[in-house]
C-alpha cells in the first residue's frame, strides 16, 4: 500500500458518507452523516487484493469495516466499491470470499494481524483451506461461513467491553446446552483494555433452516387452503411451536444455573416501568395516531406496580423466529446480543424471562400477518391467519411450561412486556415499512379476554 492505512482511508471520508447509510447494517437509516472520522486502521494483509481493518466514527457511531483494496475489481465485486485510492479501487472485503478466506487461517494460528487478536477457544483446533462464502441477509451485522465448519460474525457496532453474545454461548456451553451452537474463536481489539470484541466465530449448523422460514411456510399453506383450520392443514406448525417452547425455557433454566437469578423489588419494576413509558413517549411523538391507544397502554403497564416482586436472570433479550433454527437435533437459538436499539450497557442487565417469551409471542403475530400487509382487508384470511397465531402461541406457552415456570401464570407481566414490544413494532414499522403497522397495531388493541 503506497500511502498509511489510516491516511487512506481518512482520504475516502466523502465517500463513506454516501456509502455508509446504504448499508443493511447502518443504524440511522434515513439520516444523512455530516462528519466521518477514522479512529483506527491497519493492514491485515498485503498484496493486491491487501486487507484493511478500519473503525470509523459516523456522526460519533462506531462501525467496524473491512475494507479491500484492489487495482481491479472484477464485475461481482463492483456493487461493493466504496471509492478509488490513488490507482486502485477500495471495496467492501466482506463480500470478497477470495480475500476474507484467509480470515480463518489467521483464527487458527491465533496471529495479531492488523493489532488485532484473532483466537481460538480453549481446546478447538480449526480446520483451516476452507472456501469462505457471505451470509447476506443479516442486517446488523456481517456473517462468512468458512466451508461446512464454521460461521464467522462480524460485529458492525463493536463497544468496548464484555460482549454478551460470547459470554452468553460461553456460560451455556459449560452448563452443557444442546441450544446453541459452540464458540470456536474470536477476534478482540489488541490494544484495547477493555475486550472490545469485534468477532465471533462458531461451528456452522449446515442443516438448519430458520424458524421465521418454516413458521411462514407453514402460514402460506394455511391461506392456501382457506376453508381449513390451522390444525388441519399438513404444514402444521404447533408441534414445532411447542418444541421450541421448551427450548427456549432449557435456555433460560441453563442461564439461569450457568449465571444465577435474583428478585427485584418495587423499585426494580419502577425502573422498568419508567422505561416502558419513555418509549411510549417516543413513539407517540412519531406516530400520533397510536394516542387513542395511550391510556390503555400506560394502564396495562403500571398494572405491573402492583406485583410484589420479579424474577431476572440473563436472557436472550432479543428472541423471535428469526432468532432460532431448527437443526435434525432440535431448535437452536442465536445472536445473543440483546436489543439492537438498547444502550450497550441495558442490554448486559438482567431482565426477565419473560420478556423473551413475549418477543416470541410476539414473532408468531407478525409471521401470521405479514403476508397479508398492504392487502384489502380479506375477513376468512385474516380470522385463519390469527387462528394460526393463536394455536402457535398456545403450543409455545405450552411447551415453555413443560420445562420452565408457565408463562401464562404472570399474566400482567406477560401482557406488559408483548405491549412495550409492540410499541417498539409501531414506530419501527412507521420508520421502514408503513405497510406494517397495523400488525402491532392489532396486538395493542386485542384485550386480554381476546387472546
Amino acid at each position: 500500500m503506497s500511502t498509511r492505512p489510516l491516511d487512506a482511508v481518512e482520504s475516502l471520508a466523502d465517500d463513506l458518507r454516501t456509502w455508509l447509510p446504504a448499508q443493511r447494517w447502518f443504524a440511522a437509516k434515513g439520516r444523512e452523516i455530516t462528519s466521518v472520522r477514522v479512529e483506527r486502521a491497519a493492514p491485515v494483509t498485503d498484496g493486491d487484493p491487501a486487507l484493511v481493518h478500519a473503525l470509523v466514527l459516523a456522526d460519533g457511531e462506531r462501525y467496524q469495516l473491512l475494507f479491500g483494496i484492489r487495482a481491479e475489481v472484477p464485475e461481482h465485486l463492483r456493487p461493493a466499491v466504496v471509492g478509488r485510492l490513488d490507482d486502485a479501487y477500495v471495496y467492501e472485503a466482506a463480500q470478497d470470499p477470495d480475500l476474507v478466506a484467509g480470515l480463518l487461517d489467521l483464527l487458527a494460528a491465533g496471529s495479531d494481524a492488523g493489532g488485532l487478536d484473532w483466537r481460538p477457544e480453549p481446546g478447538v483446533a480449526l480446520t483451516t483451506g476452507l472456501r469462505a462464502r457471505p451470509i447476506g441477509v443479516e442486517q446488523s451485522n456481517s456473517s462468512i461461513v468458512f466451508g461446512e465448519h464454521y460461521i464467522l460474525k462480524l460485529y458492525r457496532r463493536p463497544a468496548p467491553g464484555p460482549n454478551r453474545d460470547v459470554d452468553l454461548h460461553r456460560a451455556l456451553v459449560r452448563a452443557g446446552s444442546a441450544q446453541v451452537a459452540e464458540p470456536v474463536a474470536t477476534v478482540t481489539m489488541a490494544e484495547d483494555a477493555g475486550g472490545t470484541t469485534l468477532g465471533f466465530a462458531q461451528r456452522f449448523l449446515g442443516d438448519a433452516v430458520e424458524g421465521w422460514a418454516t413458521a411462514t411456510a407453514s402460514v402460506r399453506d394455511l391461506l392456501a387452503e382457506a376453508d381449513l383450520h390451522a390444525g388441519e392443514v399438513g404444514g402444521d406448525f404447533a408441534g414445532e411451536a411447542e418444541r421450541l417452547g421448551a427450548a427456549v425455557a432449557r435456555v433460560h433454566v441453563d442461564l439461569a444455573t450457568a449465571l444465577g437469578t435474583r428478585t427485584v423489588g418495587p423499585a426494580g419494576i419502577a425502573a422498568e416501568l419508567v422505561g416502558m413509558h419513555r418509549r411510549l413517549d417516543a413513539v407517540l411523538d412519531d406516530v400520533p395516531g397510536l394516542r387513542a391507544d395511550e391510556p390503555a397502554l400506560r394502564s396495562a403497564f403500571d398494572a405491573m406496580a402492583d406485583l410484589p416482586g420479579m424474577a431476572v436472570q440473563h436472557v436472550h433479550g432479543d428472541l423471535h423466529l428469526g432468532q432460532v433454527l431448527r437443526t435434525a437435533a432440535g431448535w437452536v437459538l442465536i445472536d445473543f446480543e440483546g436489543e439492537p436499539a438498547a444502550a450497550p450497557a441495558e442490554r448486559l442487565l438482567p431482565r426477565s424471562p419473560l420478556r423473551d417469551v413475549a418477543g416470541m409471542l410476539r414473532s408468531f403475530d407478525y409471521a401470521a400477518l405479514h403476508l397479508l400487509a398492504g392487502e384489502e382487508p380479506d375477513h376468512q384470511r385474516l380470522t385463519r391467519a390469527a387462528e394460526w397465531a393463536d394455536r402457535n402461541r398456545a403450543a409455545f406457552c405450552a411447551g415453555y411450561a413443560s420445562v420452565g415456570d408457565d408463562p401464562l401464570a404472570n399474566p400482567v407481566l406477560l401482557r406488559a412486556f408483548e405491549l412495550d414490544k409492540a410499541v417498539y413494532e409501531v414506530g419501527y414499522e412507521h420508520r421502514n415499512r408503513p405497510d406494517w403497522v397495523p400488525i402491532p397495531l392489532a396486538a395493542i388493541r386485542r384485550t386480554p379476554a381476546n387472546r
